[in-house]
């Protein structure tokens, strides 16, 4: 891993644990004893931008999303009985927590968004799929320690700027996105959505 690699990702890691809300769900995630799981989305990137921007911790950040991934039992009983104990261990907390298994979301995303997907492998192959591939960023803690999961690096995250990522969003959430993004942070920057055609000339 080079040095700046590891300067942003300490620098990542020192926004995230600024917010109270996530440093206690680092801390207490591991008593749910789940085999893989990742904070994720807002929580990390979003708490990035509120560090560059000088802004409080936890600015701007509507919920806090956990992503795991068990493939053992795909019904919806066996996801919400680990929601009710994450409900149960994080009651204290003034916050939104969404806690999900990312096995189970080829399941029910058609109904929902209208189009079929391939099951995801992993949780951090969710991670992989979010609109901008900015968003692609989780924490996780393990026997080593707090472990940073950032497949595009995190050059993007702290410019504050945003990119499209065509593996599994349309054009509209990624825009969608970028506006919602935008009113609470206007210094952010993105790549407009160019077509195929586009990008190829």
């Amino acid at each position: 891993m080079s040095t700046q690699v590891e300067q942003l990702e300490t620098a990542l890691l020192d926004a995230v644990l600024a917010d109270p809300i996530c440093r206690v769900l680092l801390e207490r995630l591991p008593a749910l004893r789940l085999e893989e799981w990742w904070l994720t989305a807002g929580a990390v990137f979003q708490n990035v931008w509120n560090a560059v921007e000088g802004r409080p911790a936890g600015y701007g950040i509507r919920d806090y999303d956990i992503f795991y991934f068990d493939d053992s039992d795909m019904s919806w009983q066996a996801e919400d009985i680990v929601i009710r104990r994450a409900r149960e261990l994080f009651a204290d907390l003034p916050a939104m927590i969404e806690v999900r298994n990312e096995a189970r979301v080829h399941v029910w995303y058609e109904a929902k968004f209208g189009v079929s997907i391939p099951p995801f492998v992993s949780a951090t192959d969710a991670v992989d799929a979010f609109a901008s591939t900015t968003c692609c960023v989780a924490v996780t803690r393990d026997r080593a320690g707090l472990r940073v999961y950032a497949p595009f690096g995190l050059e993007d995250v702290f410019a504050m700027h945003m990119r499209p990522n065509r593996r599994l969003a349309p054009q509209h959430v990624y825009e969608a996105k970028v506006s919602q993004y935008g009113e609470r942070w206007p210094n952010l920057s993105y790549e407009p959505w160019r077509s195929q055609d586009e990008m190829s000339q």
